[in-house]
């Protein structure tokens, strides 16, 4: 046998799966700041909408410079002339979602092969990558350059940020699936509040006599964005394939509901099985209803109660300049109210449903977001402010439960081997919805306004049909049965699945035998939640400061 041949087995890749199976006396705790580092800068794709007023002035700087009735969307791409308009930037917030849902789908199987870190590592690349390459459009005012770089490019990051850690959390937390998923999808609702400020703030230190300091902002929040989700990515561990949380049995969740199995799905045959898309209709009907309104809240309280958010005893259409002002700051504290429930309901709602089940947690959501949806108008009509927030607000919460939930209630019902990828695709109902909704919330406004309904009764109609909405999705949950045997992998496909994805057992793992790796101390779980715990809290802190503006 000729010498130069090496016959040791080479050194997995730095971002190998085989390199972050997390060794004996490793804290499952450090898991979720990991996550929500991840989520925390992703989850700015629900703030970019700050950027819009000083992107419309790119140009004129203090005046938008309007472009000519000739122009076209398709010639604003390329336009340098004139400024973009803000429904045409809008189209960057369609496009997040779209990629977001479609990425997912596309390149879920990858990463539960490839596993978190080499995921999450791509995403912070395509996420900040796609900032940067924004920045470029900005200073070129190439719109297409935006549309690719955030949109586009931003999106496919967003989808593998959004559920790299999903089957992660899962396996580290069978006991506490919803909590688990929870706690990171939280920060998704989160980020927002965080970036939106902080891009504020940056915004208003780079804006000069010639230039509104978009560009600049753009390249530190990705510079910034890019070492928290490098971290995050570089903080994933994945459990042994044999780990269970101490003093847990496998057996434990079917004692208390068939809904749950302890079988696995295949991803690849997910599209066939009818639970996934009941699942996928549930979903679907839930995001629709919620995302419809969360654009179009601030305008909405403004319309439907106009001056009496003032003490003014006058409709929206009546209200001056000064006047109008006013509510709209008013509102400005509506919608902030509204992410803070929206954040708060991820965790909460999750939470509960290991307490109530899934299907428990989602027949609530149904039942009781149609009642609120239905006494909207009616708390308009009467002018009851207070009915009116307090409806939008458990609605919103939902809203935000029902993202946090779906990866527990999937795997429940399809096993946890590949929950990630068959989340991936059923994030194709979030793509949908994300068209869906707004396009029904906008489109009836305009429509009742065209037939001279006045504004504070153009939201009546609209409530009635999204309460419908959510009476589809409650029948696609109350018909989701267990799923049937004939299609949960054998041992033998599950076998060849373990080693597809890399998976070891605890004795396997290199110099864990010996005793050599050393348990991970508290020190560091505490450091890993104030690195995302300080952020989130200040981005809390900026959103409550403008909630005072509505109760005051």
């Amino acid at each position: 046998m000729p010498e130069n041949i090496n016959l040791t087995r080479a050194r997995p890749g730095f971002l190998a799966k085989e390199r972050i199976i997390a060794p004996s006396g490793f804290n499952r705790w450090l898991v979720p700041p990991a996550a929500l580092a991840i989520h925390l800068c992703i989850g700015m794709a629900y703030g970019f909408s700050v950027f819009w007023l000083p992107l419309s002035k790119a140009i004129g700087i203090k005046e938008a410079i309007a472009c000519g009735p000739e122009i076209g969307f398709l010639q604003e791409l390329t336009a340098t002339h004139c400024d973009w308009k803000i429904s045409t930037l809008g189209w960057m917030y369609t496009l997040f979602f779209v990629f977001l849902g479609s990425s997912a789908a596309l390149w879920g199987g990858w990463l539960e092969h490839v596993g978190p870190r080499k995921a999450a590592v791509v995403s912070a690349f395509c996420w900040c990558g796609g900032m940067l390459f924004s920045a470029l459009g900005i200073y070129c005012h190439q719109f297409w350059m935006m549309l690719l770089g955030s949109g586009v490019i931003g999106g496919i990051g967003l989808g593998l940020g959004y559920i790299s850690p999903v089957s992660t959390l899962i396996k580290w937390f069978p006991d506490r699936r919803g909590m688990a998923t929870g706690m990171a999808i939280m920060g998704f609702g989160g980020g927002a509040m965080i970036g939106s400020p902080l891009a504020a703030e940056l915004i208003k230190y780079f804006a000069t006599e010639t230039d509104v300091g978009v560009l600049q902002t753009f390249v530190v929040m990705a510079s910034v964005y890019f070492i928290f989700m490098m971290a995050g990515a570089l903080g994933y561990r994945v459990p042994a394939s044999d780990w269970k949380p101490a003093n847990w049995q496998d057996s434990e969740p079917q004692k208390t509901s068939k809904m749950v199995t302890l079988k696995h799905v295949h991803a690849k045959n997910v599209f066939k099985i009818k639970q996934f898309w009941l699942l996928w209709g549930v979903l679907c009907m839930n995001v629709s209803a919620g995302i419809g309104i969360i654009g179009m809240s601030s305008p909405m309280l403004q319309e439907v109660f106009g001056g009496q958010l003032i003490g003014v005893a006058k409709p929206y259409s009546e209200l001056n300049k000064e006047q109008l002002a006013a509510i709209a700051a008013v509102a400005a504290g509506f919608t902030a109210l509204l992410s803070l429930f929206n954040i708060g309901g991820r965790f909460f709602w999750a939470s509960l449903s290991d307490k109530l089940g899934r299907k428990t947690t989602y027949l609530l959501f149904f039942l009781l977001g149609s009642l609120l949806y239905l006494s909207i108008p009616e708390s308009a009509n009467t002018g009851n402010i207070l009915l009116f927030v307090g409806a939008f607000c458990i609605i919103l919460s939902m809203y935000g439960g029902g993202f946090s939930t779906v990866p527990a209630y999937l795997a429940d019902l399809f096993g946890t081997q590949m929950v990630g990828a068959i989340h991936g695709r059923l994030l194709t109902a979030w793509a949908t919805a994300g068209i869906l909704g707004p396009v029904i919330v906008n489109y009836m406004r305009e429509y009742q306004l065209a037939l001279g309904i006045p504004r504070e009764q153009v939201y009546n109609q609209t409530m009635m049909i999204l309460a419908a909405m959510l009476m589809i999705g409650l029948v696609c949950n109350l018909l989701i049965r267990p799923v049937a045997d004939r299609w949960f992998m054998t041992e033998g496909e599950l076998a060849e699945e373990r080693r597809v994805a890399h998976e070891i057992k605890r004795n396997s793992i290199p110099g864990d035998e010996a005793g050599t790796i050393k348990p991970t101390g508290l020190i560091w779980v505490l450091l890993a939640w104030l690195a995302v715990l300080l952020p989130l809290g200040w981005g809390i802190y900026k959103t409550i400061l403008n909630v005072t503006k509505f109760f005051s």
